[in-house]
């Protein structure tokens, strides 16, 4: 609800409220994605000392967090990815994998982002489980830049694979025996390794202190 009446319409009755929107077409003034609603309300169930805003205005910021006197904040870019796991015939994958993510992101916007954080979502389609991946974009950049060799390409794609036993690995450009070996848990490749950002809500818990 808005925190006051619209202009002109303050004196009137709730009926009148709702006869005068039947025949006005209502546009919102915004709208909240499903990924900035998943972190937005698990910070706000896990962390009940912090606050969570929403920007109105587009500045590649999708969610504010603040401490509980809303003196320190910390800015988010939220990326939601669907879980393309369900969509994968190798049983090897599924019985050891609780999502993959997929994401083309535009080079410029990651090293010219004004957000402190980026966070991705991986919503389990089969656990209805949520994980996310918490990281500052230059470092993002920078690592997935040495995976991929690509510093010139203008889009970056990447794939998340989180495991049943929470570990999380960028598999863009593996083999399906490697994919494998990710999901058992016997993969091994430090500059794939993401597992450090996996549901690591530190990194905005130290930046609010």
């Amino acid at each position: 609800m808005l925190g006051r009446a619209i202009r002109g319409f303050e004196n009137c009755t709730t009926a009148e409220h709702l006869s005068f929107a039947k025949d006005v077409p209502v546009k919102p003034i915004f709208t909240i994605h499903a990924g900035e609603y998943l972190v937005g309300s698990y910070i706000e169930s896990k962390f009940k000392n912090l606050n969570v805003w929403l920007p109105t205005k587009d500045t590649g910021i999708d969610l504010l967090v603040t401490d509980s006197k809303n003196k320190k904040v910390v800015s988010i870019q939220v990326k939601f990815s669907k879980d393309f796991l369900v969509e994968n015939k190798s049983d090897a994958l599924r019985r050891g994998l609780k999502a993959a993510g997929w994401w083309s992101l535009k080079r410029e916007k990651i090293l010219k982002s004004n957000a402190d954080l980026w966070v991705f979502v991986l919503y389990s389609f089969d656990q209805k489980k949520i994980d996310f991946i918490i990281i500052p974009p230059h470092e993002l950049l920078k690592r997935l830049d040495v995976v991929h060799k690509q510093e010139k390409v203008k889009v970056v794609q990447t794939y998340f694979y989180v495991t049943k036993k929470n570990k999380c690995w960028e598999t863009r450009g593996l083999g399906i025996a490697d994919q494998v070996l990710v999901a058992e848990g016997m993969y091994s490749n430090k500059r794939r390794d993401f597992t450090k950002y996996l549901n690591n809500w530190n990194l905005v818990i130290t930046s609010l202190r």
